[in-house]
């Protein structure tokens, strides 16, 4: 293992002072908790707070989103590792601002268990609390079981759609229907190239051959669907593209946002190669896109390859997308 890291064991906590120390202007850590992240800058009272929580080593996912527009708090595991109840009620009392809570983070069954566990002790509080867990992605699972489908990039969308909501003054109730709404109308699939590192695992999550790809790959390791000998830019994005559109079908006339996402060592000049191809494709059904998102949002350690996102747009989406947002790891120059 060659990681540009001190020990496996400070890993995580020195990644967070790293974050915390360049970046004082937009996030700060809780008060009695050093795994959980805050908005530097405390929402307006009545505002429905939004937090999430998951493993590292999917930087900028979960908590680069926290700041202004988008999460007002994050809760830190280890390296794909879920962080403890207790942090997360922690981070639940910190961001309430009298309107209650929405926990919002992927479907994987630590989260569940321990976001479970916070709500039932913020409520003691007279904390009131709503989930909606992210389920995205579409290799992970069948359509008739799209409740086990795991979350991925797609989350990112979601952040930013129940973070303008809340910013308009929605309710919990409200919030928690706009996210709804922008993760229904979310798909993501994935394709990796290499394994992952884990720093206290120091070995790979799994194997794969130089001249293979791995399609549906999770961002963990999981197993993906198959195991195809290496493709080309245009072959992966009318592949994944396909998939994504079996799912959700769009037709002319329609308007997406597209996300191209990097899982931690593609570079972007391949990462626009296949957004080149997806846009050409998509724009050639006469199908419109709104503010595609190219770079690094949800990433796996120091995996190669890239996910692709679609969210199917309305009104009420497009507006929430463009709003404007401020965070370490995602401005949305569209003010």
């Amino acid at each position: 293992m060659k990681k540009i890291m001190n020990t496996a064991a400070h890993f995580v906590d020195e990644m967070l002072e790293g974050i915390l120390a360049a970046h004082p202007d937009r996030v700060k850590l809780c008060t009695g908790s050093n795994r959980v992240i805050l908005n530097a800058h405390p929402p307006r009272e009545g505002k429905v707070g939004i937090v999430t929580a998951g493993g590292s080593g999917h930087l900028p996912v979960f908590l680069g989103y926290v700041g202004d527009g988008m999460l007002d708090g994050c809760a830190v595991g280890n390296v794909f590792a879920s962080p403890s109840a207790s942090a997360m009620a922690a981070m639940i009392r910190a961001c309430d601002q009298g309107a209650g809570v929405l926990c919002l983070y992927g479907n994987y069954n630590g989260d569940k268990l321990n976001f479970n566990m916070a709500c039932e002790e913020v409520e003691f509080d007279d904390i009131r609390t709503r989930t909606v867990l992210v389920m995205d992605d579409v290799a992970s699972s069948p359509p008739e079981k799209a409740d086990k489908r795991r979350g991925v990039a797609g989350m990112v969308y979601a952040f930013k759609v129940a973070g303008a909501a809340a910013v308009k003054g929605l309710d919990l109730d409200g919030v928690a229907a706009a996210a709804q709404m922008a993760l229904d109308n979310t798909r993501t699939m994935g394709v990796a190239l290499s394994a992952c590192i884990v720093p206290e695992a120091g070995k790979a999550t799994f194997a794969i051959e130089d001249d293979e790809i791995e399609i549906g790959m999770g961002i963990h390791g999981e197993p993906g669907i198959e195991v195809r000998k290496m493709m080309t830019a245009d072959q992966i994005a009318e592949l994944v593209l396909e998939k994504l559109m079996n799912d959700m079908p769009l037709h002319a006339g329609d308007e997406v946002s597209i996300m191209v996402n990097g899982l931690g060592a593609t570079p972007l000049e391949e990462q626009y190669i296949v957004y080149r191809r997806l846009h050409k494709i998509l724009t050639d059904k006469g199908i419109k896109v709104f503010m595609p998102h190219i770079g690094e949002f949800a990433t796996s350690m120091e995996m190669a390859g890239l996910s692709v996102t679609l969210m199917k747009l309305n009104d009420s989406l497009k507006e929430y997308l463009a709003a404007p947002a401020s965070t370490p790891f995602y401005t949305n120059a569209n003010k």
